[in-house]
């Protein structure tokens, strides 16, 4: 990175951003959280539903992935963010195929969006986008991942930077240029992984 991108990334960083933070615990149990969508990357039949669980760090609901499918995701498709970060705590509960647990950016339609996800049956962080439904990597890293244990998965993105940590330790920060503008944000999984989420945080650093 030369010196101007390199200011320009760092004063971004620095830039307060305006956040919210989801906690699924006003939503009705059984059913999706108001103001989300929910779909698959691919095919599949996903389930993601709001539910009661006492390991909750928001101490009442999460939302749950149960079913299966490629790339289930779930969003918030009213949010707009071109620069900012999303945020998730999540555990991995079982899966026999994969045990993965991502947050999705830029996230124009179930076909094109960015996605970070941990993994416990691999016990890595990765990076992708997605376009015209196929994914591509951009880059793996190894890192502790604990199945049945909570842990908090973040982003940060401005122009075409991305940073990605896991319990607080960043994994990885690349300069990709795939995905530009704003989108919505949110969760994903992949194939039978059965997931939960809490405390879903996300924020803007520029006005959309």
């Amino acid at each position: 990175m030369n010196r101007i991108m390199l200011i320009s990334w760092l004063l971004l960083m620095a830039m307060p951003a305006i956040g919210e933070t989801l906690m699924f615990n006003q939503d009705k149990q059984g059913a999706l959280p108001a103001g989300w969508v929910a779909g698959v990357t691919g095919h599949g039949t996903p389930k993601w539903t709001v539910e009661a669980d006492p390991t909750a760090p928001s101490s009442t609901n999460v939302l749950k992935q149960s079913g299966s499918g490629d790339f289930p995701w779930c969003v918030r498709q009213a949010v707009s963010i071109t620069d900012g970060f999303v945020e998730v705590k999540f555990k991995p509960i079982a899966g026999r195929e994969d045990q993965a647990a991502g947050v999705v950016w830029r996230w124009k339609d179930g076909d094109n969006y960015y996605v970070a996800r941990a993994n416990a049956m691999e016990n890595n962080v990765s990076l992708y986008y997605t376009t015209s439904g196929r994914r591509h990597t951009i880059q793996y890293r190894n890192a502790p991942v604990a199945a049945r244990v909570w842990h908090t998965l973040r982003v940060d993105f401005g122009g075409n930077r991305v940073q990605v940590a896991l319990d607080g330790k960043r994994y990885i920060d690349v300069a990709d240029d795939h995905i530009s503008g704003a989108g919505a944000v949110g969760v994903w999984t992949k194939a039978d992984s059965v997931t939960l989420f809490d405390a879903f945080s996300f924020g803007s650093s520029s006005a959309k």
